[in-house]
């Protein structure tokens, strides 16, 4: 039996924590965020408008779905999820590799692990470290089920980040505006590629989803992760 979303919600941050890599967007019953000095807002998602602090948690992000996408390749037995973990990998090695090029040409040095802005954030990196390590021991299909939930919240979550900068840093250089460009087409193609072998899963921990969502915007949250960097919650 498959269920839908709210079910993958509820598995996935019993077995995670309650973390992934690129989520942020607030829940339905939390207040809407108010964007602190520095930051700018989309539909509830945070950016910082800094250049240097956005770079590093896009380079945060990337490395982050590397990582999560090598191990799809090493925990999971079905061909579409460790296929998808191949794209991610060459995908976002491929756009990191453009943002630190970039970034070198702007004379910065993006650290690994942005440095918190508030308690959120603090909060939000350790939980992805936690997260990393729930995924590390889960085989098979309940790695699955964890990983493609994760992977649908993370790229709404990455979409919002990116719009919201994009909405909050009109005088961005033209490099850095084509990165807004490429992410925003590739992101949501991901995203919708998740959903869908999502949907395909068994049912072997009471997780899976059915049918597709539009994408193109953010969506519904899985749970809360490293999108939520820089989002102040009231």
């Amino acid at each position: 039996m498959k269920r839908t979303l709210q079910g993958v919600v509820l598995a996935v941050s019993l077995v995670t924590g309650g973390v992934s890599l690129a989520q942020g967007t607030p829940s339905p019953a939390m207040k809407p965020a108010t964007p602190q000095k520095g930051m700018a807002e989309y539909r509830g998602f945070m950016a910082p408008t800094d250049e240097k602090a956005l770079l590093e948690r896009l380079h945060y992000a990337n490395q982050q779905e590397i990582q999560l996408g090598q191990l799809a390749q090493k925990n999971s037995q079905n061909p579409e999820v460790r296929a998808f973990g191949e794209m991610m990998v060459k995908d976002h090695t491929a756009m990191d590799q453009k943002l630190t090029d970039y970034a070198k040409t702007q004379g910065m040095k993006l650290a690994e692990m942005p440095k918190p802005l508030n308690d959120v954030e603090k909060k939000v990196m350790a939980a992805d470290k936690a997260a990393m390590e729930e995924l590390q021991v889960l085989q098979g299909p309940p790695f699955d089920s964890c990983y493609m939930a994760g992977q649908v919240a993370d790229h709404d979550a990455v979409l919002g980040k990116v719009l919201a900068a994009k909405q909050g840093m009109p005088s961005a250089s033209p490099e850095l505006t084509a990165m807004f460009q490429e992410l925003t087409q590739k992101v949501p193609a991901h995203r919708e590629q998740a959903w869908q072998i999502l949907g395909k899963l068994d049912d072997t921990m009471g997780v899976g989803g059915s049918g597709a969502t539009p994408s193109g915007t953010p969506g519904t949250p899985a749970h809360q992760g490293h999108g939520d960097m820089g989002t102040k919650k009231n």
